[in-house]
């Protein structure tokens, strides 16, 4: 079972285990973030939404970001996949030569439900979060509740919904980008058959694997990030006001 060999794997070789993927994660949180935002933003301004994130256009930045994150999730799950069954990282190079001779098409696999995932990820965590987070703040401020404690009861509300969404998804992206690229491509239909055969085998565990370190993993992430959205946000702000180049409107925090 999956839970039992994920342990086995992790005892067997810790270090490694905790770096396999390590580099191309670091370099996919901030290359991954760049085309997401960056059209979300991008749209939501063109679509004179003035800083509220609409279904519309996060639906368009999940379906428009895909193409670039994509490739990025496919070769960390081949290098998991490489280190499950061999216990070595696979080299990132080795992935692109394999890929290249296929015109770099198995980079694309599991480029649906990614889009779906990006969805989801724009309007519960990007969209949701901040709002629910400031009905929370407004609501408690009396028992002194400030941003931090406001934005981590917002995210521990607004997670669980996240990952009950995301997590077959996410179990579909595993099923088809953690295949040999040299052998058959697993389509999403495929996909969704072998989850249905799993969640027959194991329930429901079969589909919502992990939920509860989703969750968790969930929580800290969606803080961490609003968080320094929000401290970079006052630093750029106090910084126009301080050189003349904003003047905030009259009555406002």
């Amino acid at each position: 079972a999956a839970t039992a060999e994920a342990p086995a794997v992790f005892k067997a070789t810790p270090a490694a285990a905790c770096m396999s993927g390590l580099v191309p994660r670091i370099i996919g949180v901030g290359f991954k973030r760049v085309p997401k935002f960056g059209i979300l933003l991008g749209l939501s301004f063109f679509m004179g939404e003035d800083g509220n994130i609409s279904a519309a256009s996060a639906f368009g930045a999940s379906v428009l970001s895909a193409p670039f994150i994509n490739p990025i999730r496919m070769i960390e799950k081949q290098q998991r996949a490489y280190f499950k069954t061999t216990g070595a990282e696979k080299p990132i190079a080795d992935i692109l030569k394999e890929s290249a001779k296929q015109n770099f098409q198995p980079l694309f696999r599991g480029t649906i439900p990614l889009m779906g995932h990006s969805l989801a990820s724009a309007l519960l965590g990007l969209a949701g979060q901040p709002k629910l987070q400031k009905y929370i703040k407004s609501e408690l401020s009396q028992y002194g509740i400030g941003t931090f404690v406001s934005g981590l009861l917002a995210s521990a509300a607004v997670t669980p919904i996240y990952v009950a969404v995301t997590n077959p998804l996410s179990r579909l992206e595993v099923i088809m980008q953690t295949s040999s690229i040299k052998g058959k491509p697993i389509g999403v239909m495929e996909a969704c058959k072998e989850m249905v055969t799993d969640s027959k085998q194991f329930g429901l565990r079969g589909v919502f694997r992990g939920q509860g370190l989703g969750i968790a993993k969930g929580i800290l992430s969606l803080t961490a990030f609003h968080q320094g959205r929000i401290w970079l946000t006052d630093v750029f702000r106090n910084h126009n006001i301080s050189n003349g180049s904003y003047v905030p409107p009259v009555g406002s925090a």
